[in-house]
């Protein structure tokens, strides 16, 4: 099973979670991506875009933050992180 944990953080606190579980035989990339996807539209918030920074800090330690340099619309926390919690 392949689980991706999702928070949305401000002043420090987090404000909203939510934990993507994707048991499709897949690859870790399209799981991820669906599972961004989905935390995304249970938050009511657009897809973030990934940044040359994002990319290579997911590659090192499975998780990563997107600050509001990565949305086109203004969002109302102060990032939403990921972070890849269980891999089959």
């Amino acid at each position: 099973m392949f689980r991706l944990w999702v928070k949305a953080w401000k002043n420090n606190h987090m404000i909203q979670d939510v934990c993507i579980a994707d048991g499709d035989p897949d690859t870790r990339t399209h799981k991820i991506f669906r599972g961004l996807e989905e935390a995304c539209r249970q938050f009511d918030l657009a897809q973030p875009i990934w940044l040359e920074k994002n990319i290579s800090e997911f590659k090192r330690h499975n998780k990563t933050r997107f600050t509001g340099d990565n949305f086109i619309e203004s969002i109302s926390f102060d990032y939403l992180e990921i972070q890849v919690i269980e891999e089959d």
